[in-house]
């Protein structure tokens, strides 16, 4: 059951990616950033409500229960972790191709997996090594197909954001693991629907500051804001997606290092997409890269059966 829902998770994501794309083409990041946050808080907040005064039962799927400060400030740092990583990867996203964007992407697993080792115990197999190798050798030719673009990976900074948003995202979910894992197995044991209902009011809250600090006073000098109708299905892709791995990493017997592999299988929705809907060049030395990035991630999920 978790697999599965790891797959659809994978398949909701891409589409996220494509959309965000297109909300953020000639679009402002932080009020792009700050949208998606408040439908996503407005999509969970009749759950937290509803739970709060009975209506949603404590043993439904959709029950959000009641925290005090000691759970939920774990639920502020992880929110802080998310949006840090979401700020790198809207503005990486909006100034690179979807193309070069989707495979970077797909490398996540390599760091959640090294986290996984080290944090929680799951040990390298022959084929999860092969899968480490693998992926950095596509990443390395994804490197020389971007010359072909004039994207230099050492010294284009948007790079190095998408860069910085993988190593936050696989700290996400390493972190994730922690926070529903039981206690009797080093973990917090929080709820599912309670992480993932108020980490995007706490995230909402942050965006505000941040809309209202940074962007508002210089909004007539910087990148303009106009609205499309691509950012609320962002919040709606996001949700549902973030809702089905919430759930696999809940069941018993998820591993971490798998369900994150098997999401970053939405690189090819989003490949797809670069190729035939964003007319990206240099697709078939690009194909070769995908390619050696998915055989990594099928090494990887052969070592970790």
């Amino acid at each position: 059951m978790w697999l599965a829902l790891a797959f659809l998770s994978a398949l909701l994501l891409g589409f996220y990616d494509v959309f965000k794309k297109k909300s953020l083409s000639g679009n402002a990041v932080i009020p792009v950033l700050t949208l998606n946050v408040l439908f996503s808080s407005l999509l969970f907040l009749p759950f937290i409500v509803l739970s709060a005064q009975g209506v949603i039962k404590e043993d439904a799927l959709l029950h959000v229960p009641v925290y005090g400060w000691e759970q939920h400030k774990y639920i502020v740092g992880k929110s802080l972790i998310v949006l840090s990583s979401w700020l790198f990867g809207y503005w990486g996203i909006k100034n690179l191709p979807l193309t070069i964007v989707g495979p970077i992407n797909a490398t996540r697993p390599v760091m959640v997996l090294i986290g996984a080792l080290t944090l929680f115990g799951e040990s390298l197999t022959l084929f999860q090594w092969l899968g480490v190798i693998t992926a950095m050798i596509g990443l390395w030719l994804l490197s020389r197909s971007g010359k072909k673009e004039g994207i230099d990976f050492k010294h284009n900074k948007w790079i190095v954001f998408v860069l910085l948003s993988n190593i936050l995202g696989a700290l996400s979910g390493l972190y994730d693991k922690y926070l529903m894992a039981p206690p009797a197995n080093g973990g917090i044991g929080l709820d599912k629907m309670a992480v993932q209902s108020w980490f995007n009011i706490y995230q909402l809250g942050m965006m505000s500051i941040a809309l209202l600090l940074l962007w508002w006073p210089q909004h007539k000098r910087s990148t303009p804001f106009h609205w499309s109708w691509f950012i609320p299905l962002i919040s709606l892709f996001l949700s549902a997606a973030d809702f089905c791995y919430f759930y696999s990493l809940s069941l018993d017997g998820a591993m971490i290092s798998i369900v994150s592999m098997i999401r970053r299988g939405s690189v090819v929705v989003s490949f797809l997409f670069g190729a035939l809907a964003f007319h990206e060049k240099n697709l078939k030395a690009k194909v070769i890269d995908l390619l050696l990035v998915l055989l990594s991630m099928v090494f990887l999920f052969i070592g970790s059966r």
